[in-house]
């Protein structure tokens, strides 16, 4: 049996040779690991030191607080300063001197020192010259170019003087002065030559409306009669009550158009007529040939009496 055994532990020069060689290498890895600590020095965080920076980071950021917080109290206690962003804005906004006016004798300079643009004031005075006035504070509104903001701001400053009594002497023999109202005479508006001030001028017309008014007068090519200032779009007929005793209508001359020559466009571009209406006009011109007058267009299904009194007088046939 031990001879059996015994060939197991037999082994040869070179078996022999490699055994001893890995195990030589085994206890060299093993004494490597041993003696590195003794050569290599591990690196020691200082966590003391790191502690006193971060509470000197700490004292140096609340002093700057409490400056800050001095310097902006309203009272003993600490408090933050915060800007109403509404406040800044009207700050950045307006340069201008704020002061009680009188919008109605206001000069050019009085505008310039309350902040107001200088094409701002081209128009007030424009407006003035053709005998626009203030009668509310609430009026300096109406003027264009002047912003909401603006108006908001101005608004409290307004003091529009009583200007109705004028100091006119007797022909007595005591010559003491008698004292009565001065009659107003509210600004006349000539609808076909008016700009946007003047309508202004009127009462419930503002800058919206007053383009209006002009862009539907430049469409028809003119207004022949003062009713058709009711048919702009917005107005309302309240509105139009109000004003109608102060139009006048000094030229009632209008743009005509050419019946026999004008094209479905140029007729369809006429607040008057539709393209519907343009293009039966044109039609029946072309299936009968130019029209001999112009009640010849009463001829055409889709022109109206109602139609054609209100087309009348902007057509012409040469």
């Amino acid at each position: 049996m031990w001879k059996q055994l015994s060939v197991y532990f037999k082994f040869t020069k070179r078996e022999r040779l490699g055994t001893i060689t890995f195990i030589t290498l085994i206890v060299i890895c093993i004494l490597i690991g041993l003696l590195s600590s003794l050569f290599i020095h591990k690196k020691t965080y200082d966590h003391t030191a790191f502690a006193k920076e971060i509470a000197a980071l700490k004292e140096k950021q609340q002093d700057s607080t409490e400056k800050y917080q001095r310097k902006y109290a309203d009272d003993e206690s600490p408090q933050y300063y915060q800007p109403s962003e509404k406040n800044y804005a009207v700050a950045k906004a307006f340069k201008g001197e704020l002061f009680y006016f009188d919008p109605n004798t206001l000069d050019e300079a009085g505008w310039r020192r309350l902040g107001i643009r200088d094409k701002t004031i081209g128009t007030i005075k424009n407006y003035l010259s053709k005998g626009g006035k203030f009668r509310n504070p609430e009026d300096i509104g109406k003027i264009w170019g002047l912003k909401e903001d603006e108006v908001k701001r101005l608004l409290p400053y307004v003091k529009i003087e009583n200007n109705k009594v004028e100091k006119i002497y007797t022909s007595s023999t005591d010559n003491k002065p008698v004292y009565e109202t001065k009659k107003y005479s509210p600004a006349i508006v000539d609808i076909n030559t008016a700009d946007t001030t003047a309508f202004i001028a009127l009462p419930g017309i503002g800058s919206k409306l007053s383009q209006r008014i002009i862009s539907f007068r430049d469409k028809l090519g003119g207004f022949y009669k003062i009713e058709q200032i009711a048919e702009t779009f917005g107005l309302p007929d309240s509105t139009y009550q109000k004003i109608k005793t102060r139009l006048v209508l000094n030229d009632p001359s209008v743009k005509r158009l050419n019946v026999n020559t004008a094209s479905i466009d140029e007729l369809k571009s006429h607040p008057y007529l539709r393209y519907n209406i343009a293009n039966a006009i044109v039609q029946y011109k072309n299936q009968h040939g130019n029209f001999a007058s112009l009640d010849d267009l009463k001829k055409v299904i889709l022109v109206t009496d109602e139609v054609f009194t209100k087309i009348y007088p902007y057509l012409k046939l040469n």
